[in-house]
């Protein structure tokens, strides 16, 4: 006789009380009984996501309770009713609403519910539908990401309130300082007000020569001034000006274009497969979701934040500061760290993913939006790769075109600097990570393993066919004084046996060293096999093994006795 469940009645009862109070939704349903198959009428308190029902309205204690995590409801049809002489009670039971509550596995029986209204019954199914602690969490992420949007936009918005409380504070003191030289301007004039009185009275013909020397002197200034401005704009300076400005033009566009490519990775890839995720059947789990996009949706806030500041300097054109754009944008690009560090592995569980037939035609429907134009899941991802280098390149081009003496040039010199650091880092993050990874990779080739190679300090430097120029490789029938039927494969100082069937793959024409000193080398490589066999007599017993000399190993079976 299988033991009842126990579970604590006292917060049950306490939930219950709850429930009756405070419950989402409140009423009387009628439950179909499974025994019977007849409709009791009960009244039901819905509280987070458990199903009370009482005997009635004014009963203290439940009568029994439904968990609804996982739980889905949909409406039924009314069912059947025999009897034909009760037409006008048949049709009053089809007026009722039906609808059933699934719990998702063979073990248990559905809920069937009705009541009397259509609207009260669309009401209990929705309650039922929101009565879900996953959809809680899923809406507590999204809330969170805009909270964190919300907490950098605040944050910006303060840095540029402090540079227009300068900027007023810069202007208050420039208008005072044009206030005095106004109230300086008007006591000049009171005092030259005598001397033109003066003029007033001057010969009609000193007029005219005065303002043909007036006009004369108008039109040699302003064709200085034309000189002086073609000559600037055929000088280095502004040449260099204009390349600069231009650069600053192709990084906006750049940027834009990087924005538009983070909104679909966000949009068309990531978000839809949460959703799949949280699906009846999903095709890839939520683990796997936030493996392979990482943290690209907060990458994507940050840099449309900093798009919307580039485009408000360019509506400040000619005037271009972008250095304290960058001072806002260095501290947050950490953010990359992580995503640089896990790129490789978040290909590789995509890869596995799509092994899956249905996350691959689900992937391959999302690659055909025309947003994509035709790009695959990989090449979104990899986009943030190079953001960083993109960066650097172009603060490079534009300290190129920006004069010594000019205000952002310490600014932006310093920017680049931290951004070629935290670019040195990351490619320090990624060598580490992928060097542990193939190294792990060449562990797991071994059968039994090998405890070197789980040492973090190895370094992995090369895979592939192994070539050695000083390889002599030794084919001979050998006499009494060697077993027939081994070989001897010679590497340096190195010497191993190989079975006979192996011979087939050796070169014919080698040179043979003297017997005396195959026999001393041979002694000694036995002696190191047998080392590395635990003593049991055994070679290597696995090809893999090899991975872990400068030779390849090929060996079965024990060692004859009369070489040594």
């Amino acid at each position: 006789m299988q033991k009842s469940v126990r579970y604590n009645e006292g917060h049950a009862l306490y939930l219950a009380f709850l429930a009756r109070k405070e419950g989402t939704k409140r009423g009387f349903l009628s439950k179909k009984t499974a025994e019977a198959s007849r409709w009791h009428e009960k009244w039901f308190a819905l509280y987070q996501n458990v199903l009370f029902y009482f005997e009635g309205e004014q009963s203290c204690r439940p009568a029994g309770m439904y968990l609804l995590e996982g739980c889905s409801c949909e409406r039924t049809p009314a069912p059947p009713r025999a009897g034909a002489g009760q037409g006008g009670v048949r049709d009053a039971l089809d007026k009722q609403y039906y609808f059933t509550v699934l719990f998702g596995h063979e073990g248990q029986k559905p809920l069937e519910l009705r009541c009397e209204e259509e609207q009260d019954g669309k009401e209990w199914m929705e309650a039922i539908h929101q009565a879900s602690y996953a959809d809680i969490l899923i809406e507590r992420e999204v809330l969170m990401q805009k909270y964190i949007h919300l907490v950098q936009i605040v944050e910006t918005e303060k840095i540029a309130a402090n540079q227009l409380r300068h900027q007023l504070e810069d202007q208050d003191t420039e208008i005072e300082r044009l206030k005095s030289e106004i109230i300086a301007l008007n006591k000049t004039k009171e005092r030259m007000r005598p001397y033109q009185s003066n003029q007033e009275d001057e010969d009609p013909d000193i007029k005219k020569i005065k303002k043909v020397q007036s006009f004369m002197r108008g039109w040699l200034c302003r064709r200085k001034w034309k000189t002086i401005v073609q000559d600037y704009i055929c000088s280095p300076h502004a040449e260099s000006m204009r390349k600069r400005n231009q650069i600053v033009f192709t990084m906006v566009e750049a940027e834009s274009e990087y924005v538009h490519q983070l909104y679909i990775l966000v949009n068309g890839f990531l978000r839809p497969l949460r959703m799949a995720a949280s699906s009846k059947k999903p095709p890839i789990s939520h683990d796997d979701v936030s493996s392979i996009f990482l943290n690209s949706e907060t990458i994507m806030f940050l840099h449309e934040i900093f798009h919307q500041g580039l485009k408000a300097r360019i509506a400040n054109w000619p005037t271009l500061i972008l250095a304290d754009l960058f001072d806002i944008l260095l501290p947050m690009l950490n953010i990359y760290q992580e995503f640089v560090r896990n790129h490789q592995y978040s290909l590789q569980v995509l890869a596995n993913c799509k092994q899956n037939r249905d996350f691959d035609k689900l992937l391959k429907q999302y690659e055909a939006n025309p947003a994509c134009e035709g790009r695959m899941l990989e090449t979104f991802l990899t986009y943030p790769m190079f953001q960083i280098p993109r960066y650097i390149i172009t603060l490079h081009e534009l300290l190129a075109h920006t004069p010594h003496e000019h205000v952002e040039r310490k600014s932006l010199e310093f920017a680049k600097s931290k951004l070629e650091e935290l670019s040195r880092v990351m490619h320090d993050e990624v060598s580490d990570t992928e060097n542990i990874r193939k190294n792990l990779a060449i562990e797991r080739m071994i059968v039994e393993g090998c405890d070197i190679l789980l040492d973090t300090s190895q370094t992995f430097i090369r895979q592939g066919t192994m070539k050695n120029s000083n390889t002599i490789i030794v084919k001979h029938e050998w006499g009494r004084q060697l077993h027939s039927d081994w070989t001897l494969l010679l590497s340096g100082p190195d010497i191993l046996c190989s079975s006979k069937e192996d011979r087939s793959a050796w070169p014919t024409a080698v040179a043979v060293p003297s017997a005396d000193d195959t026999q001393a080398k041979a002694q000694e490589k036995l002696a190191l096999l047998k080392a590395l066999s635990h003593k049991t007599g055994d070679h290597v017993r696995s090809e893999n093994s090899c991975l872990l000399f400068p030779f390849f190993i090929s060996t079965s079976g024990s060692a004859p006795h009369d070489i040594i």
